[in-house]
């Protein structure tokens, strides 16, 4: 099982989005609940922040490979989450 590390800033709408999108995944698949998801708020961490290569949030990386920066869909969110299982 891989480390999920996502990037957001508090009042971003697609982070807001992308926050929705993993609460209704996670709750639509049972096995996806014992994933750890390490949340960074890039306004607050932002030494944390810097020592990763993107520039939009939200920001998913599985361990040390980033899987997918910006405005997320539904479908993105749960591809990512399922290949953490992995």
């Amino acid at each position: 099982m891989k480390k999920i590390i996502y990037f957001y800033l508090r009042f971003c709408p697609y982070c807001r989005q992308a926050d929705q999108y993993l609460e209704e995944v996670i709750n639509e698949n049972e096995e996806l609940k014992e994933l750890q998801i390490v949340r960074i708020n890039e306004a607050k961490e932002a030494k944390i922040a810097n020592s990763y290569d993107y520039y939009y949030v939200p920001c998913f990386w599985l361990d040390d490979v980033k899987v997918h920066e910006g405005a997320v869909t539904k479908e993105k969110v749960k591809e990512i989450l399922f290949m953490a299982l992995k």
